[in-house]
């Protein structure tokens, strides 16, 4: 099992490695461009090439993008070409990386119910990857729940998936939001019938990634808030339950939670997942 963290590219891509290394990360997660804005910076050659070599030569194992925060391929046709573009140059840029793909949040439905969105949203990504890197996976993420987002059930990603139909699509589940949306992951007792549902609805093939962040909030709150490792509701006890499951044993973890600083994922919160790790013996 591999354990990384979501890094800062301030300063350039070729400083992402060395971040990596500096607070133990085996994998990595980067935005390619300001992660709230439409405009989309292109990547200089340079700042790739560093990027490649640096990652070769720290033996940095995967890296992954994560798109925008802005996109919605839900409810609001004004914002859905915007986010087609923005999910393809975002593909391209993985692509230039050598990432493994892209992880988007599908965003809302705006009360119209998921029935009355997946026609477009499938149709919307169906497009990106017509127009991405072959070599490159879209990757989706599921929600907690929380108003009118998309994908919080492993139903909903599984008709989604199945409406696109293409093998490229995947998915990163996040151990906040699944906790949130009522799906009981840190519980010794609920996991297997959590995961079989993954698997009988969406597929464990389609894992790819998991994003490893503690609950700020109580089980089936619906609220999307992140905790640094072993501060929450799901605990050390609870990631314990998650890594130890078969399910999980070659997927890559990629920390998102705060930090004790305040300034994202640090060492104290990879250590924490690295003892888990030692102990299982995994």
């Amino acid at each position: 099992m591999r354990l990384g963290a979501h890094v800062s590219t301030s300063g350039g891509l070729g400083k992402v490695s060395e971040r990596a290394m500096d607070i133990g990360a085996e994998v990595v997660q980067i935005f390619a461009t300001s992660p709230r804005a439409w405009k989309f910076r292109d990547l200089p050659e340079s700042q790739i090439q560093a990027f490649r070599e640096n990652a070769a030569n720290t033996g940095l194992q995967q890296t992954f993008i994560h798109a925008s925060y802005l996109i919605n391929v839900g409810g609001d046709p004004n914002l859905l070409q915007k986010s087609v573009d923005s999910l393809i140059l975002h593909m391209d840029a993985a692509g230039k990386l050598g990432a493994e793909g892209v992880i988007f949040h599908g965003g809302s439905h705006k009360g119209i119910g998921f029935d009355g969105v997946i026609d477009q949203a499938s149709s919307a990504l169906r497009t990106v990857l017509e127009d991405s890197p072959r070599e490159v996976n879209l990757i989706i993420e599921n929600s907690a729940g929380m108003g009118s987002h998309i994908g919080s059930s492993f139903v909903e990603i599984a008709r989604l998936i199945d409406s696109i139909g293409d093998p490229r699509v995947k998915v990163c589940l996040d151990t906040e939001h699944t906790f949130a949306a009522g799906y009981n992951l840190a519980d010794a007792n609920s996991i297997d019938g959590v995961m079989s549902e993954f698997d009988r609805e969406i597929g464990l093939k389609n894992l790819v990634v998991v994003h490893a962040n503690d609950a700020k909030v109580a089980f089936g709150s619906g609220v999307d808030r992140h905790e640094n490792i072993g501060d929450g509701y799901i605990g050390i006890d609870g990631f314990k339950v998650i890594m130890s499951h078969i399910a999980f044993r070659d997927v890559p973890f990629i920390l998102e939670v705060p930090g004790f600083d305040g300034n994202g994922p640090d060492q104290v919160n990879m250590e924490r997942l690295k003892t888990i790790r030692v102990e299982l013996g995994i």
